[in-house]
Parts: structure tokens; C-alpha cells; sequence
């Protein structure tokens, strides 16, 4: 299955479905209420577009919805990286990997957690 293209506000509303499934739309606005200014009716179009990519479904239980992911978070998330490894440095890890660590700051349990990473990679091919 293929995973669909997802946009920074169906991302949203796919992590509130992603810890707690299913979900209705009066839960899913209810849940987004405090750090949206989203109106009702602009969630409702999420779902709408979501169901039309085939990234939820949803089960009718009278007249009510409960929405549910079709996807995994893990699937789209490596999706979303792939498609930005492509588009920003051409397909290629290293250099954004290099422009990474040249402008953060990282601990050095942080350095010994990714060379543990980089490690197992390497061994396991």
C-alpha cells in the first residue's frame, strides 16, 4: 500500500488518532481545541481529505463517526524523511547528516547514542 502524501495539518491530526484509536470528530476537535484555532468545520475537512487519501477510515455507529488510522506512524514518518532527503540534498544522507550536527549542539550521550546507531548499522549489513 502506498503511503500518502500527508500535510503538516493532517499531521495533526494524525498523531491524535496515532495514540488513541478510534477516535470521534467531537473528540479529535475537543483534543486539538487548546493548541489550534482550528474551526470545527476545517477539521472535518481534514478528515475528509484523509479519508480521500486512504490514511484513516472510520466505522459509522449511528449517526456517529469514529475515525481510525489506516497507516503507521513509523510508514509515514519515513515517507516524510525520504521525501525531504530527496528534495533537499538529492537523495544523499551524508550531507544532511553533516549540516545536522554542524548546527546543533548535542551532549555527548547524544554523540555515543548515534555513534551506537551508526554502529549497529554497520554491522548488520
Amino acid at each position: 500500500m502506498a503511503i500518502p502524501k500527508i500535510t503538516p495539518s493532517e499531521w495533526e491530526v494524525m498523531r491524535l488518532l496515532w495514540r488513541r484509536s478510534p477516535q470521534t470528530a467531537a473528540e479529535v476537535i475537543e483534543n486539538m481545541s487548546p493548541s489550534t484555532d482550528w474551526t470545527p468545520k476545517t477539521i472535518r475537512t481534514l478528515f475528509t481529505r484523509l479519508v480521500n487519501k486512504r490514511a484513516i477510515a472510520y466505522k459509522q455507529r449511528g449517526r456517529i463517526y469514529h475515525y481510525y488510522p489506516l497507516v503507521e506512524e513509523k510508514d509515514c514518518a519515513n515517507a516524510e524523511t525520504k521525501s525531504f532527503l530527496e528534495r533537499v540534498y538529492g537523495g544523499a544522507l551524508e550531507p544532511m547528516i553533516a549540516n545536522f550536527l554542524d548546527s546543533e549542539e548535542l551532549s555527548d550521550a547524544e554523540i555515543e547514542s548515534l555513534k551506537a546507531i551508526i554502529d549497529s548499522k554497520g554491522r548488520a549489513d
